[in-house]
């Protein structure tokens, strides 16, 4: 069309050539048209999943919803159908996953690729949380629209439109601010962030395939080995958890060509791939012989055959996890040119996708926003994309090097990269443009002849490793010059295995004698120590016998089914592996509910000769007043950033408060410490975040509320007047919204959606909002008086509500219809019903939760049984003012109203130690009726809180160097401490293929 188009205009007389006509891609009409629609789409009152687009001649427009609330079905015959990215009103606040804070530039979606021999669809940009749900169903939408993915800032298009956007948002707000998405943010990161130094080296005794460390559990490392074998090792302690040999576990149901191979006690059968599901409660392993075998897992370390699928012929040569239609699937692939897809729960196989001609290598499989898709690679070279609608290969792209590649996303997933190797050994690391198919960077530094298949991994969406040459080679993202390489201390293979865990802070690199190093930077160096003091506490403390009962994951969604086969007998009490991690990582000891039998004249016994530690002087910690010229009003919210390197203060004259930590050579990691004060930062312009106030009550009598999105860029708060965003670097307000009466008392950003917030409000009721479209979705009502405290389950599916008369709600996230409320119970002694604030936090394993009232602390599990409580005595007899998990899930800190901090196991709730408040503030004297208003848990440090006061001082406190710890071997020589339960049991919470 542009060389008719160009024909038409040199006719013309006048301009035959005068012109001069610039290059055009031919996808950019396309392009064009895509962002037409998607902007037509942004601007609709209605907006729906599945857009009905029927012409380009007028402006689009979705239907309105239905009386009930519901959006209408897309229609059957809908020339478009599949979902049109959505970008937010402003820049996408955050994502539910891995907390990130780096900015990308706008990847465009996989639509872009798949243009080739069948009609494209749509792929909107990533969002780095949870998978979508909603499925296209039909392959003829073109739409290609490159957006910033969901938890990075910036707008994708900055035009006029999107200004108009901007502005239609800001109720009256001048002071706009500008975005950018079209750079990263600065790296602040260094090469002392890689694992570098060997910590630990294990002997797996077999040539080591496939490694993967559990999601949760940063220090247990899945191993599979070339006889099939798989081991779970406990890197911290050195110790083999687990260790499974092959076999076939029911031959009756085995095809033929499996059971020779088991007859013939096959010594050939390989390990190809082991991986973790994603909450780490399954484990999949896919054989070179016909078979993958998906485990369960307990916490303790213990696991248990959950299915065995014949799922190829020949061999499976790789297996991951996926989440399409809200249900947990497996994705294998093998020598038969297939890729299929299994129900999770019950084997069934759900999806079949052929189109490849040689054998499939790997398979990717990713979501961006609603959209889940797969991508493979076969050893002929072939990259293809795969919907969940059996309607063939969107995408056929030759690979780097045409033989053995693997593809891996960012851990954002913001960014794709692939790494392959070349039949003639010419290796190939590279970073896709999705929006065209085509290669962006090609990293270099590999050999020329590289000595098999090289593997690589990223780490932190910043950093990418990569075995070859007898070493580990390390990328920063943005550079394509290798960054440094390292030998691990020798012993490696010429092109070594390697995986790092979640945090980045371990790297496990397999070496030539069967075994495997483990790397540590700092923090992993720390990690380790942690585990190994704790691994003496352990010996030097004394067990009971436990009776235990079957973990419980999940009451009210489909995962329960998926863990019911988990015996209710724990083996091996004596091996649990400690659960510890640099960042908020699920716990072991928490997980599991424990029945203990009391004995009661032993529990006296305790309880008369039992002394609590007690902190009292400072020389017993380690604590810093944050430096504040003008601390005025009380700390009413204080929340630590999710990248750690700062604080962020809500006082109640409405007045936020920032403290950033700067690298030095006292503080490498940049990360709040007590070692070294902090700056409290103001953006050069001198703004102050002021929320904005109601006019009939001044802002010290209002409830204030705080939340911050995953990527630390935005803030949203109010104090008593309209909910307030701001932007974290200019301190600006970007819109503001929900005028009082009733004013907001509590906020908290949707798991699944980050346009959605749930906002408690002053008159008892949980609005529903939806800040792209400017319009509450709905209303929950359930409470008596103003809400307080809101936690959602993204494993349970819920929301919970607490509110002021001391009640807890739960509500369904799908159709927001309460399930279940009750009021928390009262303390012996205390009139019921009870009256006050009430606070909630889940805890990492996503079931238990923790209530907050200032008579007690309580863990409730998912169906609101309380399962024990601890109320005000002794030592710490004066009422609550705040709690807090540790960011491990291990601990639970409680501020007191005499100024005091209790630190509790969070298992039982037993005081491990009683901080005075002359610990932490040395000039504390009689009479000073300072005490801790709100209490922050550092978001990879565990042990250290920092607390808002209520004279308006921020104290950030951690035990000292000698400690490492609170409450050491004192309390552990004293013995636990007996705790008030309503119920104990939670007491005791604890083929042609090359070589791969």
């Amino acid at each position: 069309m542009l060389v008719e188009l160009k024909k038409l205009i040199e006719a013309n007389p006048l301009f035959r050539d005068k012109l001069t006509f610039p290059g055009f891609k031919s996808s950019r009409l396309r392009t064009l048209i895509n962002q037409s629609l998607n902007w037509q789409h942004q601007l609709c009152k209605n907006p729906r999943p599945n857009p009905d687009i029927k012409t380009l001649f007028t402006d689009h427009s979705c239907a309105p919803t239905t009386a009930n609330g519901a959006r209408p079905p897309p229609p059957t015959n809908s020339p478009i159908v599949g979902p049109i990215p959505k970008a937010g009103a402003f820049p996408p606040i955050g994502a539910h996953g891995p907390f990130h804070s780096i900015v990308s530039p706008s990847p465009g979606a996989i639509a872009g690729w798949m243009s080739s021999n069948n009609p494209p669809l749509p792929h909107p940009a990533v969002a780095a949380g949870p998978p979508g749900l909603v499925q296209p169903s039909s392959a003829a939408a073109f739409l290609k629209h490159p957006r910033t993915p969901t938890g990075m800032t910036g707008i994708d298009y900055q035009s006029a439109d999107s200004e108009h956007l901007m502005k239609r948002m800001r109720t009256g707000q001048s002071d706009e601010v500008s975005f950018s998405g079209v750079a990263h943010t600065p790296n602040i990161y260094s090469q002392d962030d890689l694992p570098k130094t060997v910590v630990r080296s294990l002997s797996q005794g077999s040539n080591v395939m496939s490694m993967d460390f559990h999601p949760q559990q940063q220090t247990i490392l899945l191993v599979g080995t070339n006889v099939g074998d798989i081991s779970l090792w406990e890197v911290g302690s050195r110790e083999r958890l687990v260790h499974k040999p092959f076999k076939v576990w029911d031959l009756s149901v085995a095809s033929m060509p499996l059971q020779q191979t088991a007859l013939l006690n096959d010594a050939a059968i390989s390990v190809n791939r082991c991986v973790w599901g994603p909450d780490g409660l399954m484990l999949g392993v896919a054989f070179s012989k016909h078979i993958v075998q998906i485990y369960t897992y307990n916490p303790t370390g213990e696991l248990r055959q959950h299915l065995e699928i014949d799922a190829h012929v020949g061999g499976v040569n790789d297996i991951a996890f996926a989440h399409p239609n809200k249900q947990l699937c497996i994705v294998t692939c093998g020598d038969d040119k297939m890729i299929k897809v299994w129900d999770a729960v019950a084997g069934r196989r759900q999806y079949t996708f052929e189109g490849h001609e040689a054998p499939v290598y790997s398979v990717c499989p990713h979501y961006k926003e609603n959209i889940q898709f797969i991508f493979s690679t076969a050893i002929d070279g072939k990259i293809k994309a795969w919907l969940y609608d059996s309607l063939g290969s969107r995408v056929d792209y030759d690979a780097p090097g045409l033989w053995c590649t693997m593809m891996a996303y960012s851990a954002d997933g913001t960014r794709l990269f692939s790494c392959g190797t070349s039949k003639e050994g010419e290796s190939h690391l590279v970073e896709w443009n999705e929006s065209e198919g085509t290669i962006k960077r090609t990293f270099s530094g590999f050999r020329k002849r590289s000595s098999g298949v090289v593997q690589f991994d990223t780490t932190r969406s910043r950093f990418l490793a990569a075995g070859d040459e007898f070493l580990i080679k390390f990328w920063e993202m943005d550079n394509t010059n290798m960054l440094i390489a390292v030998d691990a201390d020798g012993g490696l293979p010429a092109s070594p295995r390697l995986r790092f865990n979640k945090e980045g802070s371990l790297l496990a690199v397999t070496t030539s004698d069967n075994g495997i190093k483990i790397l540590a930077n700092s923090d992993g160096l720390r990690l380790i120590r942690m585990l190994e003091s704790r691994a003496i506490d352990k010996n030097c403390s004394s067990s009971e016998p436990i009776n235990s009962k079957p973990l419980i994951v999940n009451a009210f969604g489909p995962v329960a089914n998926v863990s019911s086969g988990i015996p209710p007998v724990l083996e091996r009490s004596d091996r649990i592996p400690p659960a510890v991690s640099i960042s908020s990582v699920g716990t072991m000891d928490s997980n599991r509910l424990v029945d203990v039998k009391p004995r009661i004249s032993d529990e006296l016994d305790k309880i008369k000769s039992w002394k609590i530690p007690d902190i009292v002087d400072p020389s017993q910690l380690k604590a810093l007043r944050l430096p504040d010229p003008i601390a005025t009003g009380k700390v009413v919210r204080l929340i630590y950033t999710n990248s750690g390197l700062a604080l962020l203060a809500l006082a109640s004259n409405a007045v936020h408060k920032l403290w950033k930590w700067q690298r030095s050579e006292r503080n490498q990691s940049g990360k709040a410490t007590a070692y070294v004060a902090p700056q409290l930062w103001q953006p050069p312009s001198g703004t102050l975040m002021t929320n904005d106030i109601s006019d009939n009550k001044p802002a010290e009598e209002s409830a204030a509320c705080i939340a911050l999105s995953k990527n630390d860029s935005y803030v949203m708060s109010a104090s008593g007047g309209k909910v307030s965003l701001f932007n974290m670097m200019t301190f600006k307000v970007m819109t503001t919204f929900m005028s009082p009466p009733p004013a907001a008392t509590f906020l908290a950003f949707h798991p699944q959606d980050n346009n959605i917030i749930a906002i408690g409000m002053e008159d008892s009721s949980v609005q529903i909002y939806n800040v792209r479209v400017d319009e509450v979705k709905t209303k929950l009502k359930g409470h008596q008086s103003r809400i307080s405290g809101l936690a959602f389950s993204q494993s349970l599916n819920v929301l919970v509500s607490s509110g002021a008369d001391a009640q807890l709600c739960v509500w369904s996230i799908d159709g927001w219809e309460k399930r279940k409320s009750r009021f928390i119970q009262a303390p012996p002694g205390r009139q019921s019903p009870l009256t006050g604030e009430t606070r909630v936090q889940f805890h990492n394993d996503q079931t238990h939760l923790l209530v907050v009232h200032e008579s007690q602390i309580a863990i409730y599990d998912s169906k609101l049984e309380c399962l024990r409580s601890w109320y005000p005595k002794d030592t710490l007899a004066a009422p609550i003012s705040s709690a807090i998990y540790s960011s491990d899930g291990l601990l639970v800190y409680t501020g007191f109203c005499d100024g005091a901090v209790g630190v509790f196991d969070a298992d039982g709730l037993r005081v491990r130690c009683r901080i005075a408040p002359t610990a932490y503030m040395p000039s504390f004297v009689a009479g000073n009726n300072a005490y801790p208003l709100v209490i922050a848990a550092h978001p990879s440090e565990p042990n250290q809180i920092a607390l808002g006061m209520s004279d308006g001082a921020v104290h950030v406190v951690e035990p000292t160097d000698v400690e490492l710890k609170w409450g050491g071997p004192s309390s552990q020589d004293n013995g636990p401490l007996p705790s008030n339960s309503s119920n104990p049991s939670l007491s005791g919470q604890q083929s042609e293929l090359p070589s791969r």
